[in-house]
């Protein structure tokens, strides 16, 4: 079986916080609250980004990176 991909646009933030922890320093350095709001389980990057005005791709970029340290 396999498990959640980090590039899925339907992946929810609270699976991504949980299978890869390091990206929760990526939304800390933006200062968006999304790690540990009550809707994180509901919203996706997608939603993230749009939320803060911020590059979706530019973003992506960051997790990816924060992943490979």
């Amino acid at each position: 079986m396999f498990g959640p991909r980090m590039d899925d646009p339907d992946l929810p933030l609270r699976l991504l916080f949980s299978h890869w922890p390091a990206t929760a320093t990526v939304f800390l350095s933006h200062r968006m609250v999304c790690f540990g709001c009550p809707i994180a389980p509901f919203h996706t990057v997608i939603d993230a980004c749009a939320e803060y005005g911020l590059e979706e791709a530019l973003f992506r970029a960051e997790l990816r990176a924060a992943v490979a340290r």
